[in-house]
């Protein structure tokens, strides 16, 4: 199977997957897929964060680092972006079985369990949860070998017509080693911010570390197809 893979300013890459789950959302489609890689670097970051005391002078300096600052509207704390980094998108309505309650936990299940399905063929020791020292940490993250590989978050829209809510789940893969810049520029931020927070390049993992795995993305958009047909 070919997984079509956009290589895209991130900018972009974040307008293409509010595309699609808009598409979703109106009943255009079903379901939607959307690899994409980032031609350029940006931090990428909650809306909130821009009310902290700090935030136009730390944008201003993270910039002049070659990491200027863009706001998403999901929540969360700020992940870096950078051709390293090759972003999923799974966008599909909530299935009638899935019970409100569980919606999330599913969503990253569907989501995750792919990776972890691939990581384990490779010969890693694939996870899932918080990885002391991580940016934008979280018990969903997906590990390789006890180092954070993948950060993963969640933006849910009603349907058109008010009827099951729509889900667009996000991972952002580390596939080439970038870590020491990309801690760097996270740092820089919340020094700057005055957030206490300290990230560290060894608490994550590029999976081109650990495998070459030419094949990854289109075993995972095999994966995701499966998930698709459950739905």
């Amino acid at each position: 199977m070919t997984t079509p893979i956009i290589d895209i300013c991130v900018e972009a890459g974040l307008k293409a997957e509010q595309d699609v789950l808009a598409a979703v959302c109106a009943g255009d489609a079903d379901y939607g897929l959307l690899f994409w890689r980032p031609r350029d670097h940006a931090l990428v970051m909650p809306r909130r964060l821009s009310r902290l005391a700090g935030f136009t002078e730390a944008s201003e300096a993270l910039a002049d680092m070659g990491w200027p600052v863009l706001l998403r509207e999901s929540g969360g704390e700020p992940v870096p972006q950078s051709p390293a980094t090759v972003n999923v998108a799974l966008v599909y309505v909530q299935p009638k079985t899935d019970p409100d309650r569980d919606r999330i936990e599913n969503a990253y299940l569907r989501l995750c369990q792919p990776m972890l399905d691939v990581l384990s063929e490779l010969g890693g020791v694939a996870s899932l949860g918080a990885v002391e020292g991580a940016f934008c940490d979280g018990r969903f993250n997906v590990n390789l070998d006890g180092r954070k590989m993948v950060g993963t978050a969640q933006r849910w829209r009603q349907s058109q017509g008010g009827q099951r809510p729509v889900v667009l789940a996000h991972g952002a893969m580390l596939l080439e080693d970038e870590r020491a810049n990309m801690v760097n520029a996270v740092n820089r931020f919340n020094q700057m911010c005055d957030l206490q927070q300290r990230c560290h390049a060894n608490s994550h993992i590029a999976l081109h570390e650990s495998f070459a795995a030419p094949d990854f993305l289109e075993r995972l958009a095999e994966r995701y197809a499966c998930v698709f047909a459950q739905l």
